[in-house]
């Protein structure tokens, strides 16, 4: 029985740390098994979140240094990661980068982090660029994480992340489709800073703000909503359209609409597709307002498992992407993204 351990780095579009895990995966009557052996999340120094969270507005010249830059960067934490753990046998680092820019209707998006910089620090190999391709062949890029749910987590009727966007996958027909359903940390974050907090802790902030009608229904009939999938959301989009709704509005009743307008989204999705149950992971999920919001509007069994699985499952699922592209076996569904068609991808360093 081949068995392959990997290290997965993930940093989310909320940048809230860089999430590690070190996780062995193993076949077992044509299923694929695993085992999350090592995993934390290492928050980044300010200078470094500052630096990533203005990477938008940078010149070429800046972005394609920071590019490097990130690059060693995550090459030196993930060495310092495998000596504090003393780890021996680590066949591959895949690695997701920081999102920059993310617009697949003009064919690109963009994640710094140069793998090379990982394999000249780390001396494994690397995996990295996991949407390029798939943007390039017509896709989203995105989401990525649903081949994981297909063979990790196929138990369920439907996973949902709750990160700076929400997304789901989930069967029709024997076909995983999957898609972002609304944003979520990415601007509740950005709304709990004016209160000098880093996110909405439980969501203290919504529960003393009052929904505000108004602002709600311009939320609930923006056009992306209406859509069909696949389709996904990205920082651009919350910048253009999502933002200059909340001008002139006490910044409470902001946060508490935003997080009611999020349930709204994610119930509906659940209600139309009548799902048994549910598996929640993400930051998200700590925020038990909303999970409380959304319970409360569905009748769909809310699945919230061990820790691990809700800090980890997407570093876990970029690892697994890895160990699938070493092999040349598909990690990319067609069926998610829009793509031309299911592929593998990823640049090898």
């Amino acid at each position: 029985m081949k068995v392959y351990k990997a290290i997965g780095l993930m940093s989310g579009t909320s940048l809230d740390g860089l999430d590690i895990c070190f996780t062995k995966f193993w076949k077992e009557n044509s299923s694929w098994k695993f085992e999350i052996l090592k995993a934390e999340t290492i928050a980044y120094p300010e200078a470094l979140e500052e630096q990533l969270r203005n990477s938008i507005h940078l010149s070429s010249q800046d972005l394609l240094a920071l590019h490097s830059e990130y690059g060693f960067y995550l090459g030196q934490i993930t060495n310092d990661f495998i000596k504090k753990n003393q780890l021996t046998d680590v066949d591959l680092i895949a690695s997701h980068g920081h999102t920059v820019f993310h617009q697949p209707h003009r064919k690109f998006t963009l994640q710094i982090g140069d793998g090379r910089a990982i394999k000249i620090k780390t001396q494994v190999p690397v995996i990295y660029d996991f949407r390029s391709q798939d943007v390039l062949l017509g896709g989203n890029g995105a989401p990525l994480v649903p081949i994981g749910d297909e063979h990790l987590f196929s138990d369920y009727d439907a996973c949902l992340n709750l990160g700076g966007f929400s997304n789901i996958s989930f069967k029709i027909n024997e076909e995983r489709i999957a898609f972002d359903i609304a944003p979520v940390n990415i601007i509740l974050n950005k709304l709990a800073q004016e209160f000098n907090q880093n996110y909405d802790e439980n969501g203290d902030l919504a529960k003393k703000g009052n929904i505000n009608p108004q602002l709600l229904e311009q939320l609930n009939s923006l056009d992306f909503y209406a859509q069909p999938h696949p389709k996904s959301l990205g920082i651009e989009w919350c910048n253009d359209t999502i933002f200059p709704l909340f001008s002139g509005i006490d910044s409470l009743d902001v946060v508490a609409t935003f997080t009611e307008h999020a349930a709204e989204q994610i119930s509906k999705i659940f209600n139309i597709h009548q799902f048994k149950k549910v598996l929640f992971t993400g930051g998200g999920t700590y925020n038990h307002y909303l999970i409380e919001k959304i319970k409360s509007k569905t009748q769909t069994e809310i699945i919230i498992p061990e820790k691990q699985i809700i800090d980890f499952k997407e570093a876990l699922i970029f690892a697994f992407m890895g160990v699938l592209r070493l092999n040349n076996e598909i990690n990319v569904l067609a069926s998610a993204t829009g793509s031309l068609h299911n592929h593998s991808t990823g640049i090898i360093a």
